[in-house]
């Protein structure tokens, strides 16, 4: 069991990310994001149990966000980790990165990042919305070219922090941000 602290869109904007995730879907085998039952968001960290409790990422996570508002972030490219399998995410504008940074590096004030998963830790963490994680080998260049051609212009409202564990994808807490 894993926990992770995220913020998410839980309103009708996130419909504009998760049209992207039906069609990134389409270069998988199964569409990875629709089965996770859980809404578009970022995640800031992950902590494989027991290092850290429920508790202290939650209290982590609110002690982050303790100013802030809900994010209207605007995403104007698609990107892609590569590996086998691809992964392809959505890009947050730079000036919305700069807000998602600070919290990510709150959280990594409050809570030792050597308990955190080595791509979330400071230096490694990218800021990016997960459209798929498993694009199969045949799909990979199709994939990249759907990303290369994404025209952006979408804008999603990141209204919800919240702490989960996984898997499956349980909330443990939640709040809703400030509008």
């Amino acid at each position: 069991m894993a926990l992770a602290i995220n913020i998410r869109a839980e309103n009708g904007s996130a419909g504009e990310i998760e049209r992207l995730w039906d069609r990134v879907g389409t270069f998988e085998v199964e569409p990875s994001m629709r089965q996770l039952g859980y809404r578009p968001h970022f995640t800031f960290a992950i902590y494989d149990s027991p290092a850290i409790d429920e508790k202290t990422a939650w209290d982590a996570l609110l002690k982050a966000v303790d100013d802030e508002a809900q994010l209207l972030i605007e995403f104007r490219r698609i990107r892609w980790f590569e590996g086998s399998p691809l992964v392809l995410w959505a890009q947050p504008a730079a000036d919305n990165v700069l807000i998602l940074i600070r919290i990510h590096d709150a959280i990594s004030a409050a809570i030792d990042p050597s308990h955190c998963r080595p791509h979330y830790r400071p230096g490694a963490w990218t800021p990016h919305c997960t459209l798929g994680t498993r694009i199969t080998d045949v799909s990979r260049d199709d994939a990249i070219a759907f990303a290369q051609s994404f025209d952006g212009g979408i804008e999603v409202l990141f209204d919800m922090v919240d702490c989960v564990a996984f898997p499956p994808v349980r909330v443990v807490a939640e709040q809703r941000l400030q509008p």
